[in-house]
C-alpha cells in the first residue's frame, strides 16, 4: 500500500509540474508564438502534449523506482530529480511568457535554462542508473527530447 501511495504521489507531483508548466504555453499559443518563425523540424502541437505526458510519467516512475531502493543512499539522486523538475518548470514562463516583455533575450535566457536542465537531467540519469537500471533507462528519452527541444529553442532565438 505504501509503494502504491508513493507512486501516486510521484505521478501527482510530476503531472502538477507538467500542468503548471503548460500554463504559459497555453496562454501564449495564439499570441506571439503563433506567428513566430519556427524551425522547419518543429513537430505539431499535439506531439508536444503527448511527448511531455509520456516523459513526465516516465520521470515519476523512475523517481519512484529510486525511492523504493531503501538499502542504498538515494537522497542525492532524488534532490537532483527535484532540481530538474524546478528547472523544467522555469523554462515555459521564460520562453513563452517573457518574450513579449524581453524579446529575443527571453529566448536566449530560456536556452540557458534548457542547458542547465539538460545537465541536471543527465546527472539524474547518472545517479539513478546505479540505484535502479530501469530508472536510469526511463530518464534517457527525456535527455534526448531536451536536446531536440534545445535545437528548437536555438532556432527560435536566432530567427525571432
Amino acid at each position: 500500500m505504501r509503494n502504491t501511495a508513493a507512486l501516486l504521489g510521484f505521478l501527482a507531483v510530476s503531472w502538477t509540474v507538467s500542468m503548471l508548466g503548460s500554463l504559459p504555453i497555453r496562454m501564449n499559443a495564439d499570441g506571439w508564438y503563433a506567428t513566430a518563425e519556427k524551425a522547419p523540424w518543429t513537430p505539431p502541437g499535439w506531439m508536444f502534449t503527448m511527448t511531455w505526458l509520456t516523459l513526465y510519467t516516465a520521470m515519476a516512475v523512475a523517481a519512484w523506482l529510486v525511492w523504493r531502493q531503501r538499502r542504498v543512499p538515494r537522497g542525492g539522486a532524488l534532490r537532483l530529480y527535484a532540481i530538474q523538475l524546478a528547472l523544467n518548470l522555469a523554462w515555459p514562463p521564460m520562453f513563452f511568457g517573457m518574450y513579449p516583455m524581453l524579446g529575443t533575450a527571453a529566448l536566449w535566457l530560456a536556452l540557458m535554462i534548457l542547458g542547465a536542465l539538460t545537465v541536471a537531467v543527465t546527472l539524474t540519469v547518472l545517479r539513478f542508473g546505479p540505484i535502479s537500471k530501469a530508472a536510469g533507462l526511463l530518464m534517457l528519452p527525456y535527455v534526448s527530447w531536451l536536446v531536440f527541444s534545445g535545437s528548437l529553442n536555438l532556432y527560435a532565438a536566432l530567427h525571432n
